[in-house]
């Protein structure tokens, strides 16, 4: 497939599409990690209803329908076809609207959308194509609009928490998922929002959180939140 998607990468979600509903799963880090970072994404963008958002890299869903069960029109977009089988039978099951794609964000017809989102996406994305990941990204936004990613950077301290701790000890994701050095820092990213035509405008970091599931923070040295405007001028 054309465009920012690594077929390796796309084949290891796909295997992963019958788990990406179940809690206790393969993507129980991403269930324990959706509540706060989508409150941090609606917390920018202020009400959600009616605006228009796109869902890059969806896979089965779970931000997407967030979304949309706070009034948002959400489209979907994902390389990994049995993983948006599994997003359009879960929301047909809860009874959820969301229009899923199959494809990446260069497929796409530019502008229309009030905000893009990127969750846990650009890691898996070739360092060479994210460049034009990132553009794509900023021409499928309105002007005005928000881009907002998040993703792993890359410390000593992610490489324990995401591929020791979660991959090779506690098991929470199948080994191989991530590769350490395809994480991106923090500058790096900025640097790529930037050269889009973005303007950063926030970061967070997300952290474990002693009562369970994650909380958001200053660390950024694990998982992070990015979020950039485009201007309304461009």
């Amino acid at each position: 497939m054309a465009g920012s998607a690594d077929q390796a990468e796309v084949a290891k979600f796909d295997a992963l599409a019958g788990e990406w509903w179940n809690p206790r799963g393969p993507m129980a880090p991403l269930h324990a990690m959706n509540p706060v970072r989508m409150g941090w994404i609606a917390a920018r963008l202020g009400p959600l209803q009616g605006l228009r958002i796109l869902d890059v890299g969806c896979g089965a869903g779970l931000a997407s329908e967030w979304l949309a069960k706070q009034g948002a029109i959400v489209t979907g977009l994902d390389a990994a076809g049995a993983a948006l089988e599994a997003a359009r039978a879960h929301a047909t099951i809860s009874g959820v609207q969301v229009e899923y794609r199959d494809g990446t964000p260069e497929s796409l017809e530019a502008g229309g959308f009030d905000a893009v989102i990127a969750l846990e996406v650009i890691e898996h994305v070739p360092p060479a194509e994210r460049d034009a990941f990132c553009a794509a990204l900023t021409r499928l936004v309105k002007p005005g609009g928000l881009v907002v990613l998040s993703t792993l950077n890359r410390t000593r301290r992610a490489y324990l928490f995401a591929i020791l701790g979660a991959e090779r000890v506690l098991r929470w994701l199948p080994v191989g998922t991530h590769d350490w050095k395809l994480f991106v820092t923090p500058a790096e990213l900025g640097a790529l929002l930037r050269g889009s035509g973005l303007a950063v405008t926030d970061a967070a970091g997300m952290t474990p959180s002693l009562l369970g599931g994650f909380r958001i923070g200053r660390d950024l040295a694990v998982n992070y939140l990015m979020a950039a405007r485009k201007p309304r001028q461009y």
